[in-house]
């Protein structure tokens, strides 16, 4: 069940042409960003029944850029992946389940990390789809954000 869902979701991924390059590590979909200022990978995590949809980044001045574009306009990034959510066509299964607290924090990899948990448990039968949604409406979220699509801009 876990090889097929991650399966299912790089190649949508990949098909979606949102990401450099798309790959799949343990019990992850990694998927490198186009145009980051920096490196930085999006990712969907499988922890048991949990699925976690989030941003890596190891240049702490790609992090702090999101953080201040986000100071700056006053914008949640909660309310920006929803919106994102609802461009893409997700159906809620429960009303307001497209708002999920987005943590942010430096894993124990030294990362930089922006990642939410889904409202979606690995053995729903709609599990790969929904869990595409969300890593394309975070890509379309954070891409706008701070450097996240700085490379190959005029210094």
């Amino acid at each position: 069940m876990l090889t097929t869902f991650l399966s299912k979701i790089a190649s949508s991924a990949l098909a979606s042409g949102h990401f450099a390059s798309v790959t799949t590590v343990g019990n992850n979909v990694v998927c490198n960003a186009n145009a980051s200022a920096a490196p930085s990978t999006y990712r969907v995590q499988v922890v048991g029944e949990e699925i976690i949809v989030g941003v890596y980044m190891a240049d702490r001045w790609l992090s702090h850029s999101i953080e201040a574009d986000l100071l700056n306009t006053g914008d949640k990034l909660e309310d920006l992946i929803s919106e994102e959510l609802a461009e893409l066509g997700y159906k809620e299964q429960h009303a307001g389940e497209s708002v999920r607290p987005c943590e942010h924090f430096r894993n124990d990899d030294r990362l930089f990390t922006f990642q939410t948990k889904i409202p979606v448990k690995l053995s729903a039968p709609d599990a790969a789809e929904r869990a595409t949604l969300w890593l394309l409406a975070y890509e379309d979220a954070f891409a706008r954000l701070g450097d996240m699509s700085a490379a190959g801009e005029a210094e």
